[in-house]
Parts: structure tokens; sequence; C-alpha cells
């Protein structure tokens, strides 16, 4: 059975051959042409995408608030997966994307096997739970829940997207080991990166501001200055 996604592109030739391209490999593309037809489609949708490709400029309303609107949907909803897709260069536009919360960035123009690629990679670790000995990860008033895929401190949930999940898990199970940024990357993204990325500051940024007390002086998630990150291992 195909795996349903949704795009919003404005670009209707650009979408027909995605769409004809993915459907090669197992997805039905759905496609809207505007942001408000988008979020249509996304609520009424049986199934539910199981993934959103949303392009960053739209003649309706900005890919960056179709996003924020998105999130800010009921919970299931609000965790779809979003691949963002942008026609410009500015390393900026990435960053906010991220913020928003998109959990991938592609810019055009791009190669279809790198799209499916990248599809492929959000969906795995949206569907992915390895042989762990127990779902939840604990550690004192936080507490993870791999198979759930949810977060809470103090049985609060915590909102986080598909990929700051997955990075969280990722630092939590090797909790007092030191991680550079290209071994988190790895650890999620299951294959090496091709260069140094910045953006995974920004998922740091946001997964602090969920799970700690004062994220401007956080006790989970350190900064080891010219390294990475470590995950600490002290209970609250």
């Amino acid at each position: 059975m195909s795996q349903p996604l949704l795009m919003i592109e404005d670009d209707a030739r650009l979408a027909g051959m995605v769409g004809e391209y993915l459907g090669q490999s197992g997805y039905a593309l759905s496609v809207a042409g505007t942001g408000e037809a988008g979020l249509a489609s996304l609520q009424t949708a049986s199934p539910p995408p199981q993934l959103l490709i949303l392009d960053l400029m739209l003649p309706d309303m900005d890919g960056l608030e179709i996003c924020r609107r998105i999130r800010a949907l009921p919970s299931g909803l609000a965790q779809t997966p979003i691949l963002m897709l942008t026609a410009k260069g500015d390393p900026m536009d990435r960053v906010i994307g991220l913020e928003m919360g998109a959990d991938d960035y592609l810019a055009k123009p791009f190669e279809p096997r790198e799209l499916l690629a990248r599809i492929r990679a959000v969906l795995r670790r949206r569907g992915s739970s390895g042989p762990a000995p127990a779902s939840q990860l604990r550690f004192g008033s936080l507490a993870i829940d791999r198979d759930a895929r949810t977060v809470t401190v103090h049985g609060n949930a915590c909102e986080l997207t598909s990929y700051q999940f997955d990075l969280l898990v990722a630092l939590a199970e090797r909790a007092g080991r030191v991680l550079t940024r290209d071994q988190i990357m790895e650890a999620v993204r299951g294959r090496e990166l091709e260069a140094f990325d910045r953006s995974i500051d920004v998922h740091m940024g946001r997964i602090r501001a969920a799970i700690e007390a004062d994220p401007k002086t956080p006790k989970r998630i350190l900064t080891v200055r010219g390294v990475g990150y470590v995950f600490a291992r002290q209970q609250d």
C-alpha cells in the first residue's frame, strides 16, 4: 500500500514531476497549490499524510507561517514531519525554518533522489524503534517514551518535532558521553554528514526550551565547548 504524502507547492510542473518520481517508490503524493488549501487538506485527509513537503514561497502565505500553524494544531497533526523546500540560499532561512518546527530542509533546485532519501530518512526516524530493553528512558522528572514518541517533565508534555525527539533520544541513550555534532546527526540520520552543520545548535536550543527548567542555564543537555554536547546523567 502506498504511503500518503502531502506537498504544498504552487509550481504545478515541479509537483507533477515529484509526484511521478515518488509514485515509483511507493508513495502517494497529494498536492495543494496554496497554503490555505494545504492546511485544509492536512486536516481532512484520511488517512492523514505521513509527511509534508512544504515550499517556503507560496502565493497566499509564507511557508514559515504554515509551519507555525501546523505545530499549533491538535497533537497528532502537530507532529506531522515537515520537509521544507526553498529557492532561497541564505543560511538564515534554514535556521528560521528549523526554529519554526521543520524537520529537514532542502534547497531548490534539488535532485529527486536526494528528496527521496531525505523523505525516507525522516520517516525512518519517525517509525524506528530499535530493540531497546524498555520503552521509556527516565532521568528524574524527565521521561522519554520511545514507543509513544512522547517526552514529559513532571508529567507535563513537552512539544518537540519528530527530528528533535530523535536527537534527544540519541543523546539520552548515550548519557554521560560527549558527542560531536556530526556524531549526533549521524546517529539520527543514519549517514555521515558531508559538512559541519550549525542547524544542530538550533535544534538543541529548542529541545532545551522544552525540557529544561531554565534553558539559559541547562542541567540536562550541556555544551562542551569546541566539541559538542553531553546529556547529563544526574537525576533531579
